[in-house]
């Protein structure tokens, strides 16, 4: 039977939601109340779900991770629309595995690392909003990359894409940070896209189609 353990400390919270959240969820519910005491019944009533959906999309809920020190995660909630060997990239010298994540707006938005290492470079890069499920948006919509380096000197690139209805890129971490797997790293709001970059070696554990878990699934194991 796998094992898995927590890297982070437990929420004290039944429902945890990310903090990012909390000015989304406050602009929500004050309009709801506004619209109440104005006495608009619809509007009131179509704020307030509005209000449920925004606490629902922004949920934060713990994660066990698997005690495989090879076992690369899934840094997204999501399905996986792309799992193959690329001869080029901007990140990474040489060929590699690009493993792609969409995540609609339903699906957990907080990103996780996918190794433990240390942040060597943070690249963001302004672009465009196009559908994240499309092959364009590696290369024109707005990212930000990550560079981890990991032990042996090996590396792997996670990049945050926004889509088209995403419109804001949040990440916690800095260069020079020691990271571990599984841990929390940022996330991005309302659907989007996270492109994991490996070592052209690495044996892959996903195909296309694969429905993933942030921190848990198990996208491939370091050889």
């Amino acid at each position: 039977m796998d094992e898995f353990t927590k890297v982070e400390s437990t929420s004290l919270s039944a429902f945890p939601i990310a903090k990012a959240g909390y000015p989304f969820i406050g602009a929500a519910a004050v309009t709801t109340i506004i619209l109440a005491i104005l006495g608009l019944k619809f509007l009131t009533l179509f704020a307030l779900v509005v209000t449920f959906f925004i606490c629902f999309f922004f949920r934060d809920p713990d994660r066990y991770i698997p005690e495989k020190n090879d076992a690369v995660v899934s840094p997204a909630d999501g399905r996986v629309i792309l799992a193959e060997k690329v001869d080029k990239n901007p990140f990474l010298d040489g060929e590699c595995i690009k493993v792609s994540i969409f995540m609609n707006i339903f699906n957990v938005h907080v990103n996780r690392n996918p190794f433990s290492g240390s942040i060597e470079k943070i690249k963001y890069h302004p672009g465009k909003f196009f559908t994240a499920n499309l092959d364009k948006a590696s290369k024109d919509n707005e990212q930000n990359a990550l560079l981890l380096d990991i032990e042996g000197g090996k590396r792997i690139c996670f990049v945050q894409i926004a889509g088209f209805v995403a419109r804001r890129i949040i990440c916690y971490v800095n260069e020079g940070d020691r990271v571990k797997r599984g841990q929390r790293f940022g996330l991005i709001c309302f659907g989007s896209r996270l492109d994991v970059y490996l070592p052209s070696e690495t044996k892959i554990n996903v195909t296309v189609g694969d429905r993933v878990n942030a921190g848990t699934s198990i996208l491939g194991y370091l050889t």
